[in-house]
């Protein structure tokens, strides 16, 4: 048995042999019973191989593969996220987040926050802890992989603006000067906020009539065509002189606070600016453009992610089921009834 107790340490010690290295390490426990169990467990998984590999995941804590992550992986949004995960698990090696506890976090950050943040925050967790896993070999474990965060439909809204209420938007955009033209991109592109202030004068080219979005939401490129309406308007646009090259070189909280006057301004309520991106997905199917096409534009992974932003109106329905008339005058008209013979 290879246990053993140290004269300045309560606590049983394991000495064990790993490919002819001498290691002593503390059981953590005083009870024997226990540190024969995890002397037994320390002899198996040195057996099977998967030793050191747990031994890097007591090791390295959830700070470190979030540093190394970002290096290589970094997304717009991911900073503003782990400000809410790295309080919490930055100290903590990788083998002491469990399951259980990320659950935990999960239901009391549903007392504050909505569902889709909640998705947000853990979905980037899951990123994380599956490329330490298959890339870095850190871990032999994902512990938000078996955990249910599914956001659903609790979270969809069903907002986008009528024609009318465009007009209206555009209309009262006059101050600042830019709004207009930044309202017009998001409502002919689909661009997320962030996109469209990462936008720059070297991703559109006038001659294709194409905008390349380079830093998207999911790290991947697209390209968008231009509309004739919002072609004249960036021709149009009167140029800020600013070393970015941006084609917007304001804040988010420049333009939230000019975005939230116009809203007053032009009498709309409960319109986020979100809703732009929403209202351009919307009318694209409304008007019959397929939706692997509208999946493209929006730069989503799945097709389910697009649907949920492809509300019909009712009346752009009406020519599906119409089909079922002019059925029914082929069965009236080319059929000779019993009754008539």
């Amino acid at each position: 048995m290879s246990l053993y107790k140290r004269k300045d340490s309560k606590i049983w010690w394991l000495s064990i042999n790993v490919h002819g290295r001498r290691l002593r390490l503390p059981t953590g426990t005083q009870n024997k019973k226990k540190a024969e169990v995890i002397h037994g467990k320390a002899l198996a998984d040195i057996q099977e191989g998967k030793w050191f590999e747990k031994q890097k995941a007591k090791t390295i804590t959830f700070s470190e593969m979030v540093t190394k992550y970002l290096q290589k992986y970094h997304r717009i949004r991911d900073e503003h996220t782990l400000k809410r995960l790295l309080p919490v698990f930055g100290q903590l090696t990788l083998a002491e987040i469990t399951t259980e506890m990320i659950s935990d976090y999960r239901d009391e950050r549903l007392k504050k926050v909505k569902i889709a943040t909640i998705y947000q925050e853990l979905s980037l967790m899951r990123r994380m802890f599956n490329v330490a896993r298959r890339e870095w070999k850190w871990t032999k474990e994902n512990p938000v992989a078996d955990l249910s965060f599914a956001v659903g439909n609790k979270n969809a809204r069903e907002r986008w603006l009528t024609v009318e209420e465009e007009k209206f938007l555009l209309t009262a955009a006059t101050n600042p000067f830019w709004l207009k033209t930044l309202l017009i991109v998001a409502l002919h592109t689909g661009m997320r906020r962030a996109e469209i202030l990462n936008l720059t004068w070297k991703d559109i080219d006038f001659n294709r009539r194409l905008l390349t979005v380079t830093r998207s939401k999911n790290g991947e490129k697209r390209a968008i065509p231009l509309s004739q309406t919002l072609l004249s308007s960036l021709r149009g646009f009167n140029r800020v002189v600013d070393l970015s090259g941006k084609v917007f070189p304001v804040s988010v909280r420049c333009l939230r606070q000019a975005y939230d006057k116009v809203l007053v301004k032009a009498g709309l309520k409960d319109c986020h600016f979100h809703d732009l991106r929403h209202t351009f997905a919307t009318r694209l199917v409304q008007n019959g453009v397929d939706l692997y096409k509208v999946k493209e534009l929006l730069g989503h992974k799945t097709i389910q992610m697009t649907m949920r932003y492809a509300h019909h109106y009712p009346e752009s329905l009406r020519s599906s089921v119409e089909v079922l008339d002019s059925c029914q005058d082929v069965s009236r008209f080319g059929h000779v009834s019993e009754r008539s013979v």
